[in-house]
């Protein structure tokens, strides 16, 4: 195995990315890590070291990224086949940073057998690489390996202290103390592991509160109408399936919420004529609101355009529409964390040439939003705003100078086969249990869900399902450690491990 490392490396990383949802087999990841870590020590150069984390990281993405393919299938400018090329193409680039972990590993923690120094500065190459992949290049932060712990969920909420990139370093450090158990080195694998199981039975002291018995409701909505099922001129069909699934006015107000990137029809005012076609925007608003009750408000995925002097569209924006039970539009939030090729093409002067657009149908890219906003809708407080893949940002989704009782996360995850929702949704809860706050997601075709403030699951509707959950809007907790540090924690961790590795080859002399 170690004379011809590099297809063990990409079985042992695919291995590892059955940790992750749907799978969520997340004892075959920590096998897949402690694979590399053993591979890495026994590398006779850096630059093999490097190499065989990179072959790691090519089975590990190839895998875990899967769904990357099916956002071709809807793209007519460029053929579905391209997505197979896509999704390895995207893998070739991600295994960099498993290189770059690998290579530290190497350089800096190497020497004899495996020991606990090792291990240390394994794990702590490992946040430092996982934080470089969340940032680099506008940043590619999908399912660092701390997320396999939902399952184990008492594990999961050490993420409330630490934040899930430290997260996935102390998943690093126990699976490279595995090696030390074969030279009976039992301090370090027993610590950790330690750790990991007073975390799990510890799982009911973090639970968060009840939502209390007149708290107002939430109803998300999933009318499951696919992105194949969607045409700029099937406005009345959309409204019809939302509407029947947003159910009836009660004693409590509501908080009704419609996904990302089924409501085509605009619905703001003030655009020249020829914009809206055969909608009006009143009558659209109008058509939302007589689902209401006095006390009701929507929040719905939508799209803004902005216009030139000449009156010619020079932008849009990927928005959620605030609209209470009088037709009026009460705020509005523009997505700011865009997603390269899909809603803006990147060195476009280059790659259209080429034959090369956005996966997002349209020839318009979307122009940024200004970040994380909280705005105080009436009858439920502050509120705050992640549109789709925002929320997979640890430590970038909350306003900082406003704190909310709840994020909504509307989504179109419809673009992603059967691996990319639950492997969003999963993301969902890690933010969830670092902020201490609750958040709700409603996607097209799955997969919509309430989630408390601990990460736990409170009601959901099933991906490729049409259907509608409604719950009490559960509390947010205090402030957590990681809110209040954010992604310092995962320096500070890191700086922990670097430390205790110089601590114990200092002992060892």
């Amino acid at each position: 195995m170690t004379r011809r490392p590099a297809p063990f490396a990409i079985l042992f990383g695919a291995l590892a990315a059955c940790g992750f949802a749907p799978l969520q087999l997340w004892p075959l990841t920590l096998i897949g890590l402690a694979a590399i870590a053993w591979l890495v020590h026994a590398a006779p150069t850096v630059k093999r070291a490097a190499w065989i984390g990179w072959c790691w990281g090519v089975g590990h993405f190839t895998v875990n990224d899967n769904w990357f393919q099916h956002a071709f299938d809807f793209q007519d400018k460029m053929p579905p086949a391209l997505g197979y090329f896509a999704a390895v193409g995207l893998a070739l680039y991600l295994a960099i940073f498993p290189a770059l972990a690998a290579l530290a590993a190497w350089r800096l923690g190497r020497r004899g057998r495996p020991d606990a120094a090792y291990a240390f500065v394994f794990a702590a190459a490992w946040i430092g690489s996982e934080y470089l992949r969340s940032v680099l290049f506008t940043g590619y932060a999908w399912d660092p390996i701390g997320v396999v712990w939902l399952p184990v969920i008492g594990v999961a909420r050490l993420a409330a202290l630490i934040g899930t990139y430290a997260l996935s370093g102390v998943t690093m450090l126990a699976a490279a103390a595995l090696l030390l158990l074969p030279q009976r080195r039992w301090a370090l694998p027993a610590g950790v592991f330690a750790l990991l199981a007073i975390a799990a039975l510890a799982a009911p002291l973090s639970r968060a509160p009840d939502a209390a018995p007149d708290a107002p409701l939430l109803r998300t909505v999933q009318p499951n109408i696919g992105q194949d099922q969607r045409s700029a001129d099937d406005g009345e069909r959309v409204l019809d399936a939302l509407a029947a699934l947003s159910g009836k006015p009660g004693p409590r107000p509501r908080l009704i919420l419609w996904p990302e990137g089924v409501v085509r029809d605009f619905i703001e005012t003030g655009y020249p004529r020829w914009a809206y076609g055969l909608s009006s925007p009143y009558y659209t608003r109008w058509r939302m609101a007589r689902l209401f009750g006095p006390r009701d408000v929507l929040l719905t995925g939508g799209t803004a355009l902005k216009f030139d002097t000449a009156g010619d569209v020079s932008g849009a924006a990927n928005t959620i529409f605030a609209i209470d039970s009088r037709a009026r539009i009460l705020y509005r939030y523009d997505k700011a964390h865009l997603v390269p090729y899909g809603e803006y093409l990147p060195l476009p002067w280059l790659l259209k040439p080429l034959g090369l657009a956005r996966l997002v149908p349209g020839d318009i890219d979307f122009d940024e939003g200004p970040g994380p906003r909280t705005f105080t809708v009436p009858g439920f407080g502050p509120i705050g705003f992640q549109i789709c893949y925002e929320i997979i940002f640890s430590g970038q989704v909350v306003d900082e100078a406003r704190r909310p009782r709840l994020i909504f996360n509307p989504s179109n995850d419809a673009w992603f086969g059967r691996w990319g929702p639950p492997q969003h949704l999963a993301q969902a809860r890690m933010r969830a249990i670092e902020e201490g706050l609750p958040i709700v997601r409603s996607t097209p075709t799955g997969i919509s869900a309430v989630i408390a403030a601990d990460g736990r699951l409170l009601a959901a509707v099933a991906h490729q399902r049409a259907g509608a959950a409604e719950v009490p809007m559960p509390p947010a907790l205090p402030p957590t450690p990681f809110s209040r540090l954010g992604n310092w924690t995962a320096l500070l961790v890191g700086l922990l491990f670097a430390a205790a590795a110089i601590a114990i080859r200092r002992r060892a002399r």
